[in-house]
């Protein structure tokens, strides 16, 4: 099953911590997020392989926009 991880408010996106392929535990981050000077991990619901990353450092996300996708 995939797992879509969307963003929940609209940030910047500071760091990716994954590539598609990369192994991933319940709780890994897989990107950083900043908002209102605020930097907010955004992490895996469950394990699994990142299938794909939609988002680069340096991006703006809107509330709703994919990040990524993992497959369990």
């Amino acid at each position: 099953m995939a797992e879509e991880i969307r963003a929940e408010m609209v940030a910047n996106v500071l760091t990716v911590s994954v590539a598609e392929g990369d192994a991933v535990h319940d709780g890994d981050a897989l990107v950083l997020l900043e908002s209102m000077k605020m930097e907010i991990p955004v992490l895996t619901e469950a394990a699994g392989t990142v299938s794909s990353v939609a988002v680069r450092a340096g991006d703006v996300v809107q509330e709703g926009d994919l990040i990524a996708v993992v497959d369990s």
